[in-house]
C-alpha cells in the first residue's frame, strides 16, 4: 500500500434488495428448503418469483453455518441468515426484486462461500417505491455484510499463507500470496479507519521507513518470498538490500504470527455489534479504492517485488463497484440526474473490466505486471481515469449536497 486517505469500504453489484428476518412459519408463503452441512448448501430451486421469499433452512452439519443470497457479482450480500446452530432449523424471508442472484453458505461463517449456486428471480418490479431513509438504511446494512463477510475470508487465507511462510514452504507462499490479498485489496479503505491497523499489516517497505515505523505485514512476507538480488532497487531508487536482509526462521515465524493477530483484529472489530459506518464512508470507499489504483498498482509499486498488482488493482476495482453497487437505488432515486450518473459509472465500470481482462483474471491468474508495456499502462490509467470523474460525483449526488 501507499499512504493513503482514511475512509470506509465497500458493497456492490447492480440494484437493491433487502428485509430479512425470522418469523413464525404459520405467517409464510410456500418455503424453499435449503439443505446445509459442513461442505454443501444445497437450494431446492433454482429460481422464484419476485416478493416476499422464505427460504427455510436446516442444519444437519457438525457447526455454526450461515446462509447467504449474493448479487449477481457474487461480492454484494443482499440477504443473509448467520447463526445457524448444528441441529437447528429457522425460517429466513428476503424481499426479493427481479434478477440474478446467488445462493451460498459459509461453515463456522468464515472463510469461502460453500455451495455457491445461480439464483433467478422472475416477475414484476416492487411498484412501490422505497424512501430515502430505507434506502440509505439498505445500503448500509449491505455494506456492512460485505465487509464482514471479506474479512471472514481473510482471515483463513492469511493463516494458510503464513503457515507455508513461517514453514519455510516458499513456494506454497508464493502461490498463496496474491489471492490471499484479494479479500483485504476490496475493502482495503475500511482497515485505513483504524489508526495503525493498516501500516501494520499492509505498509510498502518505502513507507514504512519514511514514517519512521517496523516494517511487517504482507509486503514485508513479500520481500522474503522474493528475494532482490544484488544491485537491485526498491521502489524509491534506493539499494534493495539497504538495512534489509533475508528474514531469519525466527524473524519469519514473528512476521507470520503478527500478521494473522493484526487480520485477526481487523476481523474482530468489523464483526462487532457496534461497528458500522455512514453513507459517505461507503461512496468516498469507491472513490478511496480508485485511488488506490492510480496511486500504486499504475505504477506497479504495490507488489514491486512479486509483480502481482493486477490481483490488487482488479479487487480495488471490484471494491470499489461494491460500494457503487450498495448506493446505486439511493442515486437514481435523486431523479434523472442520479440515473444519468449512475448509468455513466456502470458504463466505465465495464470499460474498466473489459480492459484489464485482457491481462487476465482472478480466477485463472493474471500476468506479471512486468510485462505490461508504458502503452498498456497508459491505457488502463486513462480507463481509471474515465471512470473517476463520474465516481467523484457519487457522494454529492446521494447525500444531496
Amino acid at each position: 500500500m501507499t499512504r493513503r486517505v482514511l475512509a470506509a469500504s465497500a458493497a456492490a453489484a447492480v440494484f437493491a434488495l433487502a428485509l430479512t428476518g425470522c418469523v413464525a412459519k404459520a405467517d409464510l408463503a410456500e418455503a424453499i428448503s435449503v439443505d446445509i452441512t459442513d461442505d454443501a448448501c444445497a437450494v431446492a430451486t433454482d429460481s422464484t418469483t419476485a416478493g416476499a421469499v422464505t427460504f427455510s433452512l436446516e442444519n444437519t452439519g457438525t457447526d455454526v453455518n450461515e446462509f447467504e443470497i449474493l448479487a449477481d457479482d457474487q461480492l454484494r450480500i443482499v440477504g443473509e441468515k448467520e447463526n445457524v446452530t448444528p441441529g437447528q432449523k429457522v425460517d429466513f424471508v428476503a424481499q426479493l426484486e427481479p434478477g440474478d442472484y446467488y445462493t451460498a453458505c459459509k461453515f463456522q461463517q468464515v472463510g469461502a462461500p460453500v455451495g455457491l449456486a445461480a439464483f433467478t428471480v422472475t416477475g414484476e418490479t416492487s411498484k412501490v417505491s422505497a424512501d430515502e431513509q430505507a434506502l440509505s438504511d439498505q445500503a448500509v446494512t449491505e455494506y456492512l455484510a460485505y465487509v464482514r463477510s471479506q474479512t471472514s475470508e481473510l482471515l483463513p487465507a492469511v493463516e494458510q499463507l503464513a503457515a507455508a511462510y513461517a514453514a519455510g514452504d516458499d513456494e506454497t507462499a508464493r502461490q498463496l500470496f496474491a489471492t490471499t490479498r484479494v479479500p483485504y485489496e476490496r475493502i482495503e479503505p475500511t482497515a485505513e479507519a483504524f489508526g495503525d491497523l493498516d501500516p501494520k499489516i499492509d505498509f510498502r517497505e518505502v513507507d514504512a521507513v519514511a514514517d519512521g515505523i517496523d516494517w511487517t505485514g504482507f509486503h514485508r512476507i513479500e520481500k522474503d518470498l522474493w528475494p532482490p538480488a544484488p544491485g537491485d532497487l526498491n521502489s524509491d531508487g534506493t539499494d534493495a538490500f539497504l538495512d534489509w536482509a533475508p528474514s531469519t526462521p525466527e524473524e519469519r515465524q514473528a512476521y507470520a504470527d503478527g500478521l494473522v493477530e493484526n487480520v485477526t483484529e481487523l476481523h474482530e472489530i468489523v464483526t462487532a455489534d457496534d461497528f458500522t459506518v455512514s453513507l459517505a464512508d461507503i461512496s468516498n470507499g469507491a472513490i478511496a479504492l480508485l485511488d488506490e489504483v492510480a496511486a500504486g498498482k499504475i505504477t506497479g509499486e504495490e507488489d514491486w517485488w512479486s509483480g502481482t498488482d493486477l490481483y490488487d488493482f482488479q479487487a480495488n476495482v471490484q471494491g470499489a463497484y461494491v460500494a457503487f453497487g450498495a448506493v446505486r437505488a439511493l442515486a437514481e432515486s435523486k431523479g434523472d440526474e442520479g440515473t444519468a450518473l449512475a448509468a455513466e459509472i456502470d458504463d466505465q465500470f465495464t470499460a474498466l473490466n473489459d480492459a484489464l481482462a485482457a491481462y487476465g483474471s482472478l480466477d485463472e491468474g493474471f500476468v506479471n505486471y512486468a510485462e505490461l508495456t508504458d502503452a498498456d499502462k497508459k491505457a488502463l490509467s486513462d480507463q481509471v481515469n474515465a471512470l473517476a470523474e463520474p465516481l467523484s460525483q457519487l457522494t454529492s449526488t446521494i447525500l444531496g449536497v
